[in-house]
């Protein structure tokens, strides 16, 4: 029964993380406003965050299909970073490399502090860095395939475990948002 539950409370808490803060908001929107920009604006951050949730959505859909070492679909089973490549892959049409370490090599490094539901979240669990990647869903969690003989599942970053092999977290970048990085911009 818990399966059930879970998903509601983690759409439910992206809900309120994606909801933006009413002060930065207005003030965003009367300067769109007076550019003419403002219908784009709410087009392209509704798309941003259509997209985020469809992925965790997608994500949370997966649950209980079983790790397979190599695994990259539900068919077959999934490994860590076969998941991911697969959920980014099938929501966002972004074709992630295969491994978690080219994973991370190919994001932009962000804070933890900014994580945001769909991020990437890194470990190190077979002592090497970036060894293990997982989605942030938000509050303080991460959906992944852990091992050989579990499944897909939801886990707390805050756990002993996780914490302590935490390596760092990443941002996947669209097309646009990868030029302006490059650029300095």
């Amino acid at each position: 029964m818990r399966f059930f539950i879970l998903p509601a409370c983690l759409l439910l808490a992206f809900a309120a993380h994606a909801a933006p803060q009413q002060d930065r908001s207005e003030e965003m929107d009367a300067m769109l406003a007076e550019k003419g920009l403002i219908g784009q604006f709410h087009q392209v951050r509704q798309t941003v965050v259509d997209r985020t949730s469809d992925l965790v959505v997608t994500a949370i859909g997966f649950l209980g299909v079983p790790y397979k070492r190599g695994g990259n679909t539900a068919e077959t089973g999934f490994d860590c970073s076969g998941f991911v490549r697969a959920m980014y892959n099938q929501t966002v049409g972004h074709l992630l490399p295969r491994r978690a370490e080219e994973q991370a090599a190919a994001t932009q490094k962000i804070d933890r502090s900014e994580l945001k539901p769909g991020d990437l979240v890194f470990f190190n669990t077979m002592r090497r860095a970036f060894s293990h990647v997982g989605i942030y869903v938000g509050e303080g969690k991460f959906i992944h395939s852990p091992r050989t003989g579990a499944e897909v599942r939801v886990e707390d970053m805050n756990g002993s475990y996780w914490q302590r092999r935490f390596n760092g977290a990443r941002r996947v970048l669209s097309g646009s948002e990868e030029v302006k990085a490059a650029s300095g911009e």
